[in-house]
């Protein structure tokens, strides 16, 4: 079976254990480690050879439901997880439309930051930003501290480590996303094609969370070599923020959160509208 993820600490810490044959009648994953752009890309291609299994972000489900459904577990939601928009300039911190007519790098145009970013930006940046640059997520601070950008769109153990760099933060998006929410933030899903036994592969992915839960330094050499050069503490961190309760159930307020995004983006012609039946 394949598996498309990221080798990001989350990812490599809730499948490790399948991944490794720990789980019981499970099939054998051959994983592909890709960055969510790459994964966001495949879903919107014509490629005849997608993966079973992949994870994408949210703000990309709506395009990938015609082939593929929603699994209830595995992905990344959460709070006081979100992206977060950096400078180089201490001056513009508190003065969002001091990014009007500027230039943004994000991760993928069809991450979830982004969605989040446009959805904020509408509502902040009188005129818009200027040129958008998509970047692996990886180099965009060093961008930022660089000057090639004017700001950066960040996610994951950047929370962390963005003063490292030099640079001050704009506006943490997912704290912008709750309090006018009061709702967890979608950001990663787990997807599997339509053709599959869905049921099945979610009593898989549920049973390696469950296991690394159980044995959470069974996963510690598995996650470090593929944490690109993180250290063993920021990864640590980074699996504490995104797996979480909704890593193992969406439940009613995971859907919630999910359907209230996708239809906020949908009424700003974002993203096409669903209706929270089709997410189930």
């Amino acid at each position: 079976m394949n598996i498309y993820f990221s080798p990001c600490p989350n990812d490599t810490f809730i499948f490790h254990a399948w991944v490794h044959g720990l789980i019981p009648d499970a099939p054998k994953l051959n994983v592909t480690y890709a960055d969510i752009d790459i994964t966001n890309k495949i879903v919107l291609s014509n490629d005849d050879n997608k993966p079973n299994i992949l994870k994408i972000s949210y703000a990309a489900l709506p395009w990938a439901l015609p082939e593929y459904a929603l699994l209830p577990c595995g992905g990344a939601l959460g709070r006081g997880c979100g992206p977060l928009l950096l400078t180089n300039k201490k001056e513009s911190v508190e003065d969002p439309t001091s990014l009007s007519g500027k230039c943004v790098a994000v991760p993928s145009e069809k991450s979830t930051a982004y969605l989040l970013f446009r959805l904020w930006a509408a509502e902040h940046v009188q005129g818009g930003v200027g040129e958008i640059i998509v970047m692996p997520f990886h180099k965009i601070m060093p961008a930022v501290r660089d000057g090639k950008v004017d700001a950066g769109l960040v996610i994951h153990e950047a929370r962390f480590t963005y003063p490292s760099y030099g640079l001050s933060m704009i506006v943490d998006l997912g704290d912008w996303w709750e309090s006018d929410t009061d709702l967890p933030i979608p950001l990663g899903a787990i997807i599997a094609h339509k053709s599959l036994n869905l049921e099945a592969i979610t009593s898989w992915i549920r049973a390696s969370v469950q296991y690394a839960w159980k044995h959470p330094d069974a996963s510690k050499d598995y996650v470090m070599t593929h944490a690109q050069e993180m250290s063993p503490e920021i990864a640590k961190a980074h699996i504490n923020l995104y797996v979480n309760e909704f890593s193992a159930n969406l439940g009613d307020k995971g859907y919630e959160a999910i359907h209230s995004l996708l239809n906020r983006a949908a009424e700003h012609e974002l993203v096409p509208k669903l209706n929270l039946n089709q997410l189930k």
